[in-house]
């Protein structure tokens, strides 16, 4: 009797121990969603401007943030932002906690660059200091030809040493007119380019090659005066006279002067033409930026060369008649003739249509560069006659001219 008694008190025992039969565990918290809200005090600042970003949580134990900002955020607060790109500038910040749902919230700030219209502008400064030219620049201009408008800009910043010019490629004035005959459509073309401060000449000269781009003007357009055409009579497409405007080997000699040769290579007024890649790019006196009208030394600045120096228009105050004239090249053309004609000689007399047809004889104002010191500044000079523009590097070429 009794140890049926201790028998059915241990079984109830381990049935209230057990809950009665039921499940011991206990119901789970309830997972929380988590509310984020965040907003902006302007919705459109300009480019370099500050906003502030204001925020709350609900639930959350952490935030952080993402797109156009980062880092670990307090789950509630404000925090003044830089506006550093034109466009949407994106904010978001994601809230989170241990039992809950993830929460985000998004504001979108518009940035706004501020431009200066330089369409058409005859340029004033002479300074060889890139960091002076500081500015965002705009232009709205028009393909004649194909009646398409573009819009150019130009960006210009400086740094300790340097400066950045960035640009579209787009020229500050009308392009392909009736004169011109592209075999390509000029198109834009974003790239960036370093500038010296302090360029300094170097030991030696450098030929320009058609591996770089031998300068940029601040329209933001290139110039590349060496062509890719040459005598080369057993290419298909050359002319009666042995001539071809490409396909030429790059150990190609008798190269042709674009402005010289009978058809200028299709190049507009602005003795510019368009390369396959769609680059519109000068290979003489662009006839923009400067005109026949000089102020104090004479005339602008109207670009910088690969190596950091600057290049001027054609104008310079003459110290000995105080008159204003142009720059003279140094080169002259050769006399006689070229030789017998071969497949390697094109023969008859020299005419200036190829670039072995000059020799620099110092002849003129400029060295064999193009280029000459005035008023304690190096620099390259716009002629009208051969080189035009720039013959060589004094200084060192920066990476960012490589094509």
């Amino acid at each position: 009797m009794k140890n049926k008694a201790f028998l059915a008190s241990s079984l109830l025992f381990l049935l209230v121990s057990c809950g009665g039969g039921g499940s011991g565990n206990s119901d789970p918290d309830p997972i929380s969603s988590i509310s984020v809200s965040l907003s902006a005090n302007n919705p459109e600042v300009e480019v370099g401007q500050s906003i502030t970003l204001n925020w709350t949580s609900s639930n959350a134990d952490s935030c952080i943030a993402s797109g156009s900002w980062s880092g670990e955020k307090s789950i509630s607060g404000n925090e003044q932002v830089t506006i550093i790109n034109s466009g949407i500038n994106s904010f978001i910040l994601t809230c989170s906690g241990a039992s809950a749902i993830s929460g985000s919230a998004t504001v979108d700030v518009v940035g706004v660059t501020t431009r200066i219209d330089i369409t058409n502008n005859i340029f004033l400064n002479r300074s060889s200091d890139c960091a002076d030219y500081v500015e965002n620049y705009a232009s709205n201009v028009r393909d004649l030809t194909r009646a398409i408008d573009f819009e150019g800009y130009v960006d210009i910043e400086a740094f300790d040493s340097y400066c950045n010019l960035l640009s579209d490629n787009i020229p500050n004035h009308d392009f392909n007119d009736s004169s011109a005959n592209f075999r390509t459509d000029a198109a834009e073309k974003d790239r960036v380019f370093v500038i010296s401060r302090s360029p300094q000449q170097a030991s030696q000269n450098t030929p320009i090659s058609g591996q770089t781009w031998d300068a940029v003007m601040l329209n933001g357009v290139v110039a590349d005066v060496k062509s890719g055409g040459c005598y080369y009579p057993s290419e298909p497409r050359a002319d009666a006279d042995g001539n071809t405007e490409a396909g030429c080997p790059q150990s190609a000699q008798w190269r042709l002067v674009p402005l010289e040769y009978s058809t200028k290579f299709g190049a507009d007024i602005h003795n510019a033409h368009v390369q396959p890649d769609g680059t519109y790019h000068y290979h003489g006196n662009p006839n923009a930026m400067f005109d026949d009208n000089p102020s104090g030394a004479g005339s602008p600045v109207i670009g910088f060369a690969a190596d950091g120096f600057p290049i001027y228009g054609s104008y310079i105050l003459d110290s000995t008649t105080g008159t204003y004239r142009k720059a003279l090249s140094g080169y002259t053309l050769k006399e006689g003739i070229r030789g017998t004609q071969t497949d390697s000689n094109p023969g008859g007399e020299y005419s200036g249509i190829y670039e072995e047809d000059w020799e620099w004889t110092d002849a003129g104002d400029l060295d064999e560069c193009n280029g000459m010191t005035y008023e304690n500044q190096y620099g390259y000079y716009v002629t009208d006659s051969y080189p035009f523009i720039i013959n060589c590097f004094k200084g060192n070429v920066d990476s960012s001219f490589r094509k």
